[in-house]
């Protein structure tokens, strides 16, 4: 393997010009004009283009003979009755009569959670000579090419996060930073990987730089950032994630590109089962929100990539929050890494508005009521969305667009196209509202998010953090909606103690809810109407599917069968495994380790462990020691799964005494010798009459041994020497 990044005197990529032209030019792109028009335009301006990724969704519907779920709710609000939605007199008036409140957050009398953020910072090396302050990107040392792609975009500053990381990593060491969110990590890790990738030996073509990221829409966007940071230069960058073109991706990366950005599974994918691609010359790995990364779904994945690029490399981890996973996987794959923290992981931007909205008992069934009244008055554009589930945000989508309002949606359930889609409408304000599941909640930049509308309460705080991200970035003001019901209180705790006295109570409009109550009632038939349409359009669809799939099999058989079986790093069972863990953990909400227990339910687990512990002083010893080595073995079980080790000598010696004794009673209760019965029958001649033979001899000494035990008497007969007692005998001194 060529070594990485030998440093060559600057090549030919750019000009020198000398001091004189560079004034010249500079004052040609300067003026009254680029203070005022061209800065403001590119603050504005946003870097990501998500229409260029993929065809349109016109086409593809067209491809797969479908409609849209727009073009069925238009349908819809045709053949309605014009009586049906409220009016602007109706709104106006009951928006005079009674309004929305804002009111200062009161805590109620809880005991307050303890924090958890206790990071062993003893591994990592001090980082004292790093300065989270510098006045331009000229005093990080970048090269013309670079400052100029940032004076593109509108960057003049560096924030922290990039004064502190961009020097650091320029002279290779590993990092692990963490910052608030909207902060320009993206840029942090993008701008030291691209200056030394200018000086990168340009003869031998190899994949030098690889970014993981959790979502498709997140890679597209480091994608698109890379390439406007990269545009003066002639460094390369390829996308590989799942819903786009396989074969193009597997000829890009045959092309060897300089930087690939990647989600795990389709980079897996193209490593095991795409001819000439591999990481052999890897210099940088980068893994964008990494805590997120090492998330159940992810970790066993995030560690075979890890395996498969070169020991010798940089590593850099990114993310606004950290969990005990990322410190697991720092000290697995980094060397002497340096911890950059620019701000707490939980800090709260000034100009963000914090609002809860609480829900009781009574009131849960009219939270969608609740939302639209808050949609229709109070937060009318720029909005975001985030519902639990897919079906949830799909309903939403529905109810939005009969309602009136201007909507898209963005969840696992749609196709690549239409995700892209509509990130782009809501990206240029062509819709109001964007109604997402956590595939948003992370990472994602769009210029300009006034507001975001928890409708589903996240499952912890690290969750909520990177959904109300998405608002108030780079020093813009913005509003975050929370609704919490009554089983969300530690939650709320968490959010009460990160905005302190600047959270506030929102009180919606009962008459407001009332009437919006009454309207999704009406709507209940017409949403079943599209839901109905959509399940038929997905039959048929299926069967298509079915049929060409059919016929592709008889017409190219033999080319099909020709082809070499895909193959991956881990069995289907073991998948399906990983999937089911991952469900459970994000159903109990175990992911981040943020959860709070109450005092009342703290108790009543000590009390129950205590009745149970006394019921068990009155057991007979022999059930005693039963339970005390069934508890014995599941705590090694669990040791074990957490350390990923096999199976301990001493494990397997309990498990063959304890075989031996139930083998024991089978053949003096005489139950094996039907069981083997059973089984000679099946079997060969000679066979039997060998297993035949063994049993006649192993129950003749089974018969003596029972003379021998009745002949020494009942009370002082001795214990067998084999019998069970407990896992504890077989430990070693």
């Amino acid at each position: 393997m060529a070594l990485s990044f030998v440093f060559e005197p600057p090549s030919d990529e750019e000009i020198d010009l000398s001091e004189e032209e560079q004034q010249q030019e500079q004052a040609d792109q300067g003026g009254e004009e680029e203070e005022d028009e061209p800065l403001s335009r590119h603050r504005t301006e946003s870097p990501w283009d998500f229409a260029s990724y993929s065809e349109s969704v016109a086409d593809e519907h067209a491809r797969r003979s479908t409609t849209s779920v727009d073009f069925k709710i238009s349908k819809l609000l045709e053949n309605r009755s014009a009586n049906f939605t409220p009016t602007a007199d109706d709104d106006g008036q009951s928006s005079e009569e009674e309004s929305d409140r804002q009111e200062d957050y009161r805590p109620e009398d809880d005991d307050d959670g303890t924090s958890n953020a206790g990071d062993s910072t003893s591994f990592f090396a001090p980082s004292d000579g790093a300065s989270f302050h510098a006045n331009s990107f000229m005093e990080l040392n970048l090269s013309r090419p670079l400052i100029r792609a940032c004076e593109a975009l509108g960057y003049a500053k560096p924030t922290p996060i990039q004064a502190a990381c961009i020097p650091l990593a320029l002279t290779g060491r590993d990092i692990c930073g963490s910052a608030i969110t909207g902060s320009g990590k993206t840029a942090a890790f993008s701008l030291p990987t691209l200056e030394r990738l200018l000086y990168r030996p340009k003869r031998d073509r190899a994949i030098r730089v690889l970014i993981l990221t959790p979502a498709r829409e997140l890679a597209i966007q480091v994608h698109s950032m890379i390439e406007k940071l990269a545009q003066f230069t002639d460094i390369r960058c390829c996308l590989i994630v799942g819903g786009l073109s396989r074969k193009e991706q597997e000829a890009a990366l045959r092309s060897m590109p300089d930087v690939v950005v990647a989600t795990p599974g389709r980079m897996i994918d193209h490593l095991r089962n795409s001819m000439s691609v591999d990481l052999d010359d890897l210099a940088v790995l980068i893994l964008d929100e990494a805590d997120r990364l090492l998330e159940l779904g992810f970790s066993a994945e995030i560690r075979e990539l890890v395996r498969l690029c070169p020991k010798r490399r940089q590593t850099m981890l990114f993310s606004a929050t950290m969990t005990e996973e990322v410190n697991e996987l720092i000290k697995l794959s980094l060397t002497k890494p340096l911890r950059l923290s620019a701000d707490p992981a939980t800090k709260r931007p000034k100009t963000l508005t914090e609002e809860v909205v609480r829900l009781r008992r009574m009131r849960e069934v009219n939270q969608e009521a609740v939302l639209l009244s808050l949609c229709s008055k109070t937060f009318t554009s720029k909005v975001i969305v985030f519902s639990g589930t897919k079906q949830a945000a799909h309903r939403l989508k529905i109810l939005f667009g009969l309602a009136g309002f201007k909507a898209a949606e963005l969840h696992g359930n749609l196709t690549q196209v239409q995700r892209l889609d509509a990130l782009e409408l809501f990206r240029k304000q062509q819709v109001d509202f964007l109604i997402a599941t956590d595939v948003a909640a992370r990472g994602l930049d769009i210029i300009g998010v006034e507001t975001v509308i928890n409708f589903a309460c996240p499952r912890d705080l690290t969750s909520y953090v990177h959904r109300v991200g998405r608002t108030a970035r780079a020093g813009r003001e913005g509003y975050a909606v929370t609704f919490v019901t009554d089983n969300d209180r530690s939650l709320l705790k968490a959010i009460a103690k990160r905005a302190g006295s600047k959270l506030k109570s929102r009180i919606v409009a009962e008459q407001s809810i009332k009437k919006w109550s009454e309207i999704i009632e009406q709507m209940e038939d017409q949403v079943t109407a599209i839901l109905r349409e959509e399940r038929e359009e997905r039959a048929l669809r299926k069967a298509e599917m079915e049929a060409t799939k059919a016929e592709n099999m008889i017409v190219h058989q033999e080319e099909i069968f020709s082809r070499p079986k895909k193959t991956w790093f881990i069995t289907d069972r073991e998948k399906r495994l990983v999937a089911k863990a991952a469900k459970a953990s994000l159903e109990k909400g175990k992911t981040s380790g943020n959860e709070a227990v109450s005092a009342q339910q703290a108790e009543e687990e000590k009390m129950k462990e205590k009745r149970k512990r006394e019921r068990e002083k009155d057991l007979p010893r022999k059930k005693r020691r039963k339970l005390e080595a069934a508890r014995e073995m599941l705590e090694e079980e669990k040791q074990n799964d957490k350390t990923g080790g096999g199976l301990s000598l001493m494990k397997l010696a309990y498990r063959r005494a304890k075989a031996v004794k139930a083998v024991k009673r089978a053949v003096d209760s005489g139950k094996i010798v039907k069981k083997q019965n059973q089984k000679t029958k099946k079997s060969s001649h000679r066979t039997q009459s060998r297993s035949e033979e063994m049993r006649e001899m192993f129950q003749s000494d089974m018969s003596e041994q029972k003379q021998k035990r009745r002949g020494s008497g009942g009370f002082g007969k001795k214990k067998s020497k084999h019998s069970f007692k407990s896992k504890s005998r077989y430990k070693r001194k």
